[in-house]
């Protein structure tokens, strides 16, 4: 039997979902088989993509591969967070109150809401006639 060499964390965010694997290594980061900066140009994903690892101060110690699909890009940054503490906390259980105090380890549940019927969204409802 092949020991795994790494630990794997699923996080979830909207209809973003990503897989992720944790190697140890240098500290690079890719998504998709891309660098994660240019993937997220954005400066607030990037810090939403290492803030796990800032954390736990483990920003050099392990190299991650990321495949994230679905969503948007905010959703995604998101789903890689959690799917990056959730490896940590595989890797090492004493990142947990750290993790926890930061709020990395809950799940947003907040998702798009249905269309109701008779309306033109969600909630949006057309504009009401009195006369």
């Amino acid at each position: 039997m092949v020991k795994k060499t790494y630990s794997s964390g699923t996080g979830r965010r909207k209809t973003a979902v990503s897989q992720v694997k944790l190697n140890p290594g240098s500290g690079s980061i890719l998504v998709d088989g891309q660098d994660y900066e240019e993937r997220f140009t954005r400066i607030d994903h990037r810090l939403t993509i290492t803030k796990p690892l800032i954390a736990t101060q483990t920003t050099t110690k392990y190299d991650i591969v990321v495949k994230v699909e679905g969503g948007g890009i905010t959703g995604q940054a998101d789903a890689i967070a959690l799917g990056i503490s959730r490896a940590l906390l595989k890797e090492d259980e004493n990142h947990k109150a750290v993790l926890r105090s930061e709020g990395l380890l809950t799940r947003d549940p907040r998702a798009k809401e249905r269309k109701k019927a008779g309306l033109k969204r969600a909630r949006k409802a057309s504009q009401y006639t009195k006369r």
